[in-house]
């Protein structure tokens, strides 16, 4: 992979004999919570074990009185059949815990999840969010435990959906990342991949619980959700002042990236946005990109320093606490996005446009995040999912269905509160250095374009994407999973 070698799991519901020998030892696993993840894994890992002939029970655990029993209840499962109940009786029965409450939920409440496990059962994450606020209040997991984590790389309605469309087409669903962190049992890398296997991912890279949190909590901040919300809110007013109708200008902006760029990086590579320009559309690409990417790493290299040190972990959680006093409220109400659901309503899906600018201002944001991350030592895999596949597979697919604005307002808590935080920095840095540059014809940077031209990172994503079935997310189907968190 782009000259490095890793350790790389393929997926498949051809590998579902061998879950029994995965699970061994395991007969209840307690799914923790009902925000995006836990309903699709849930779900995922009861249909799998059922297919595979596994006799164990997949039980839902909930805070009492939760609004999130009746959901539970409409995917199957209940009270009666005894796989659905009060959080900590579940844990406690569970040979496996599957921790999926919300991050800011996790730090609150470990202490009594950790005392209400039985001995030698396993805590499974989808995130290494508690490991980073353990390490900053100087804490660890108890040491008599296995501690694992399972992280798909796209939000639970994605798990589901794609799990869904595997059922016909083998390997379609998520990719994930795996990590031991604990292994006091000798076994917990294989119930890992079992979980892996299970929830239909087509493949899983290994990495640690460390690195996980870090190139997660970064790229939601950065091209994933924080950085395009401020591109598009950036390029919408600029593409006015210039002359463009709101409508056009959302159209050269948003709909430009969700609806035409990422769909050509998702088939053919991130380079090949460029290749595919006439020779007048590379200059103009080639001006946005050069006067882009610096001011980009400045503000990722600032968002990949705040999380590795702590300080934006330690931002969620006062967040948390704040929660009831400033509730978080919405930000579609904006002129951006209600022009956005105009122009939705009478999309020509095949002739949205493919904007040189607009695809040079997201283009160099998506390489500046890759390579502040491959500069700080992460592998090429946890690269190329976090910043490319997970945004232009899972993520957009989302927005381009239902906007931006309803990504950034439905999120998990963690990426909601970055993706406000932040968003107005790379909108107002672009507006300030970026545009300023082109504006006063700021000579292009060849060695900014030579670096982007020749990058080992094109590479390691075609051989990314060479693991999975080409599967486009089928978000208007029906489907088990709901989208919609806040009303």
């Amino acid at each position: 992979m782009a000259g490095t070698t890793e350790q790389i799991v393929k997926g498949g519901r051809d590998l579902f004999p061998l879950l029994p020998k995965a699970f061994e030892g395991i007969k209840e696993i307690g799914v923790i919570g009902w925000g995006s993840q836990a309903p699709a894994q849930a779900q995922n890992l009861r249909d799998s074990l059922d297919e595979a002939g596994c006799d164990i029970k997949v039980r839902i655990g909930l805070r009492e009185g939760s609004s999130s029993f009746e959901e539970a209840r409409e995917v199957g499962f209940s009270e009666d059949a005894d796989t659905l109940g009060e959080m900590y009786d579940i844990i406690g029965k569970s040979d496996l815990v599957m921790l999926l409450i919300s991050d800011a939920a996790q730090a609150a409440l470990y202490k009594e999840v950790f005392a209400a496990m039985k001995p030698g059962a396993t805590l499974g994450l989808s995130h290494g969010f508690l490991l980073g606020y353990l390490e900053s209040i100087g804490e660890s997991f108890p040491e008599d435990m296995d501690v694992i984590a399972v992280c798909p790389k796209g939000m639970g309605p994605s798990v589901r959906r794609l799990y869904e469309q595997g059922k016909e087409v083998n390997g379609a669903g998520i990719n994930a990342s795996f990590a031991v962190h604990q292994d006091k049992s000798g076994k917990a890398t294989d119930l890992a991949l079992g979980w892996g296997v299970a929830l239909g991912s087509p493949f899983m890279f290994e990495t640690t619980l460390t690195s996980e949190y870090c190139s997660d909590i970064y790229g939601e901040r950065g091209i994933l959700l924080g950085a395009v919300h401020g591109i598009v809110e950036s390029l919408y007013r600029r593409y006015q002042r210039q002359g463009m109708s709101p409508e056009q200008a959302f159209i050269e902006s948003c709909e430009s990236i969700t609806g035409n760029i990422v769909k050509i990086i998702s088939t053919k590579g991130i380079k090949a946005v460029y290749d595919g320009l006439n020779d007048d559309d590379k200059k103009i690409f080639e001006e946005a990109y050069s006067a882009s990417y610096m001011p980009s790493k400045e503000i990722l290299q600032e968002i990949y320093d705040e999380v590795s040190s702590g300080n934006e972990i330690r931002t969620v959680i006062m967040h948390g606490k704040r929660i009831n006093k400033f509730p978080v409220g919405k930000i579609d109400g904006t002129d951006t996005w209600q022009v956005g659901e105009k122009v939705r309503e009478s999309r020509d899906e095949e002739n949205i446009p493919l904007n040189p600018f607009t695809a040079g201002v997201y283009v160099a944001t998506m390489m500046a995040q890759i390579d502040v991350l491959l500069e700080a030592g992460h592998p090429y895999s946890e690269v190329v999912n976090e910043s490319v596949i997970e945004a232009v597979d899972s993520l957009c697919p989302y927005m381009h269905y239902r906007g931006v604005a309803f990504m950034v307002d439905n999120c998990s808590f963690t990426a909601k509160t970055g993706s406000r935080k932040w968003a107005p920095r790379f909108d107002y840095i672009l507006d300030q250095l970026a545009y300023t540059a082109v504006d006063n014809g700021k000579p292009v940077n060849e060695d900014i374009i030579s670096a982007f031209q020749n990058h080992r990172v094109h590479a390691a994503v075609t051989a990314c994407c060479e693991l999975r079935p080409t599967v486009d997310i089928s978000v208007g189907a029906a489907s088990s999973t709901k989208e919609i968190v806040i009303e």
